[in-house]
């Protein structure tokens, strides 16, 4: 198939060939957050993390039968449609619409995979597994023959492993019981989301450097706006899980709570990296008891009706 442009082997190309960042990350431009450069890789920091936080979270109230599954499906298939326009811009049409065929099958294979998992039906999980190796092949074969073989099917396959299997080892050591290792899992997913984004947004800037002003998206201060949203965006997700687990008594609230409280250090580390010791605790003092407790709090107080507490740690 002929694109105007090919945005996935430019993904897959950069993640395989982490000399080609270096390289750029050694030749730093402007410095500045808002660059052109910076905007669109803050743009895809945004749409690739919450497809992961999103993946996740479909996946786990689909087995448990949530009565927010349906809900949590529609926002991830919301996010794919949400990449399109960004795509078309650069891409075109047809790649807009290539892209969403293969990114979009790839979400409703994930959800047969889940039920399969949930029903014990050994058959159909194999048959799904089948079907997202159809996936790899197919999506492999495609960069292949867009990139006129300079990205090979089976380097293309073996990026794409390292997401999907992220998100599926955070699934099944979920159904396991084996929480901390599905939340240690769940950071690591997310994190890597970053990294896909850092690799990409480069690769279209290096293909476009006059729609992006010459500015580059991997400057120092570009880093830090984006090792920012990483650890915000990894808060964001797991207080809302948090929230939810705690209200509905889960098994795996502990463990969610633990990966923010990790998440909170990570924070003070980088706070602390830029103004001092004193100023990471004083951002730990603040974070943790004016805004982590507080939002337990607020859980609690909704569980219990209780309108006046749920007003006290509103203020808080």
């Amino acid at each position: 198939m002929k694109m105007r442009k090919a945005l996935i082997p430019v993904l897959g190309a950069s993640l395989i060939a982490p000399s080609f960042i270096q390289g750029a990350q050694a030749q730093e431009g402007m410095s500045q957050v808002t660059t052109p450069a910076v905007e669109l890789r803050g743009t895809l920091d945004h749409l690739l993390s919450e497809h992961f936080a999103l993946a996740v979270l479909s996946m786990q109230k689909q087995y448990d039968g949530d009565e927010g599954a349906e809900a949590a499906q529609e926002a991830l298939m919301q996010n794919a449609a949400d990449m399109k326009p960004a795509i078309a811009s650069l891409y075109g049409d047809e790649g807009a619409e290539e892209f969403d065929r293969i990114f979009s099958g790839h979400n409703e294979l994930t959800a047969e995979y889940v039920q399969a998992v949930k029903d014990e039906d050994m058959e159909a999980q194999e048959e799904a597994s089948d079907m997202l190796d159809a996936f790899y092949v197919e999506f492999g074969e495609f960069l292949a023959g867009a990139t006129e073989g300079a990205l090979p099917s089976d380097a293309a396959i073996e990026v794409l492993d390292i997401h999907e299997q992220q998100v599926e080892d955070a699934f099944n050591a979920y159904v396991d019981g084996d929480y901390e290792a599905a939340y240690m899992t769940y950071r690591e997913g997310l994190s890597h989301m970053f990294d896909i984004s850092a690799a990409l947004s480069n690769a279209i800037v290096e293909q476009n450097p006059d729609m992006f002003e010459g500015t580059a998206p991997l400057t120092d201060a570009g880093n830090l706006r984006s090792d920012l949203s990483n650890l915000v965006a990894e808060h964001f997700a797991l207080a809302t899980l948090s929230m939810s687990k705690e209200f509905k008594d889960s098994e795996d609230f502990d463990f969610v709570s633990w990966a923010e409280d990790e998440n909170t250090a990570d924070l003070k580390a980088t706070i602390a990296s830029v103004y001092g010791e004193e100023g990471g605790e004083q951002f730990e003092q603040i974070w943790q008891g004016n805004h982590i407790l507080a939002q337990s709090e607020y859980v609690n107080a909704v569980k219990n009706e209780d309108d006046e507490a749920k007003d006290a740690a509103k203020v808080n």
